[in-house]
């Protein structure tokens, strides 16, 4: 049984381990991206919320300037982690078998 914030941890691990462009891709060749980010958007309070959806529009659209974009993202992302960290710390602790 996953927790419910599976796909958020996801999201988490994959931008530290080598930004969203990483997050993005890994997901778009296992997964639906499309369903997967919006189910990450739906847990992620603001700022991030826009962050993320930012960076997925410039990876849909294949923007030529993506990658600066991208390192925008992951620093927001990087600046206001904590608040991704609280929420899956809760959901963790308020789950149960």
């Amino acid at each position: 049984m996953d927790l419910p914030c599976a796909k958020l941890m996801k999201y988490d691990s994959e931008v530290n381990n080598g930004g969203h462009s990483q997050y993005f891709f890994n997901v778009a060749n296992c997964e639906d991206l499309a369903t997967e980010v919006e189910a990450v958007l739906a847990m992620l309070p603001e700022p991030l919320r826009a962050n993320l959806a930012r960076g997925y529009a410039a990876f849909s659209e294949q923007e030529d300037s993506s990658d600066e974009l991208f390192e925008e993202c992951d620093d927001l992302f990087y600046e206001h982690e904590r608040l991704i960290i609280d929420i899956i710390y809760e959901a963790a602790k308020n789950f149960t078998l």
